[in-house]
């Protein structure tokens, strides 16, 4: 940035406040809560919980990709680039586009996905248990042999699913190396 255009104390403080609460965000959905919800809650009791967080969690991430990438815009001298303000710049912008693109497309059809395999699930009585709580075959398994319709929604749930997945680790990397960047540019604490 130009050091002749000091972008004042609050645009760094918002900045990084947003920043950071982004990261932080998609640090305990990503790694602590669905995991731990996922061990702890029967299936479709998870399913309901994950359908109503993440509407709210992929648009708070788009949220703050857009105000970060507002806030860097903002500061740039377009003719005088450096690598790391360029950098940022493609790093924010693509935290902008994952996160629109999870928002808005990914999750309602992950979750449409996932309301129909819940139907047929119930209709056969599975959906109730915890992982790892059943003995014997898995029911769910002999549910994909048995039902096509079944077996193709759990491809279409899982490929929406793993989208999602790749999406959201793209917003995290992204946030987590402009965090870095941040943090090394800092001349003390």
């Amino acid at each position: 940035m130009d050091e002749a255009r000091d972008p004042g104390g609050l645009t760094k403080v918002v900045h990084l406040l947003v920043l950071s609460g982004a990261w932080g965000m998609q640090i305990w959905v990503t790694f602590v809560s669905g995991f731990l919800l996922f061990r702890a809650l029967p299936r479709h009791t998870f399913g309901l919980v994950q359908s109503k967080l993440f509407p709210f969690y992929f648009h708070i991430s788009l949220g703050c990709a857009f105000i970060n990438l507002c806030i860097l815009l903002s500061q740039l001298t377009w003719a005088q680039l450096t690598l790391w303000e360029a950098s940022q710049f493609c790093l924010l912008l693509l935290a902008l586009t994952l996160a629109a693109v999870n928002a808005r497309w990914l999750e309602p059809r992950t979750t449409a996905a996932m309301w129909a395999m819940q139907t047929l699930e119930k209709d056969r009585g599975l959906g109730g248990e915890v992982l790892g709580s059943h003995q014997g075959p898995d029911p769910y398994r002999q549910l994909r042999e048995q039902d096509p319709k079944y077996a193709a929604l759990r491809q279409t749930f899982f490929r929406y699913h793993g989208l999602s997945s790749m999406c959201n680790l793209g917003c995290l990397l992204g946030n987590g190396l402009c965090l870095a960047g941040l943090a090394l540019s800092l001349s003390h604490l």
